[in-house]
């Protein structure tokens, strides 16, 4: 038993050292560990939710769930993540919910958030959600750091929001998201009116690694009443310079490193 777990991290701690994926026999060879018995590591971490196999390459990468666990940590024993400060920084500014994403294969899900707002309406979604590209901020602005037909092959992959599960002005065409999507390329960073929550606004920014890719996105969201379309554009530069920081700042950071 003892035997077998230790395998099963060693293979873990292989595969977080590939970001970009492993092949199965590159593996067992590296780790001097039978095929077999490889494969069955690595189909149970698979199933635990730590590994995830890619379904074009058939390579396997790390998954989002060791980050969100080692940021559970974190939290709990008071220490501040790289992006943590800099959330804070600008939602103190904005005077609304901050939020930080992370991108995991096809996902972007919610793993850090600072609060705001002081008074009025809160809005608070639970974190460790995935996000719905196609009528989300998150989701625009990470698809506009794709070329037009991958962030289309994804938004196809992923499928549309109906007005009915999310907000009246949700885009029921990928025509319409890739609209969206080419207006935050063009500014920078994504907006959103009503699309993914009634009365409910955000934007978003991405933030890029060190290969260009992005990585994450940060997220401002709140109520229409205070976080209008004008205050918004007023807050974008704001935004824009804060996901800056915070890939700057990821490049000495593990976390970061993973994602990239």
């Amino acid at each position: 038993m003892a035997a077998t777990l230790e395998r099963a991290f060693e293979v873990l701690e292989y595969v977080a050292r590939h970001p970009q994926g492993c092949a199965l026999s590159t593996l067992a060879a590296e780790l001097n560990i039978p095929l077999s018995a490889s494969h069955r590591l690595l189909a149970d971490l698979v199933r635990c939710g730590y590994i995830r196999q890619d379904e074009r390459s058939g390579q396997y990468v790390l998954t989002i769930k060791m980050v969100s666990v080692a940021l559970s940590y974190l939290s709990s024993s008071g220490i501040v993540d790289v992006a943590q400060p800099l959330l804070e920084e600008l939602a103190t500014e904005a005077r609304e919910l901050v939020r930080l994403a992370v991108v995991d294969g096809d996902e972007l899900t919610f793993v850090a958030k600072a609060q705001g707002a002081t008074h009025g309406l809160r809005y608070d979604p639970d974190m460790g959600l995935s996000v719905a590209l196609s009528c989300s901020a998150a989701g625009h602005a990470w698809l506009s750091t794709m070329s037009e037909d991958d962030a289309m092959a994804l938004v196809a992959k992923k499928g549309l929001g109906k007005p009915k599960d999310f907000g009246p002005n949700a885009p029921t065409s990928i025509k319409a998201v890739m609209t969206h999507v080419k207006a935050a390329r063009q500014r920078g960073y994504s907006m959103i009116n009503e699309m993914f929550a009634p009365g409910m606004t955000a934007m978003a920014a991405p933030v890029l690694g060190a290969t260009g890719a992005a990585i994450g996105v940060i997220t401002i969201a709140g109520p229409l009443v205070r976080l209008t379309p004008q205050r918004m554009e007023a807050l974008g530069p704001t935004l824009v310079r804060t996901a800056e920081e915070v890939s700057r700042a990821s490049g000495a950071s593990a976390l970061f490193k993973k994602r990239a």
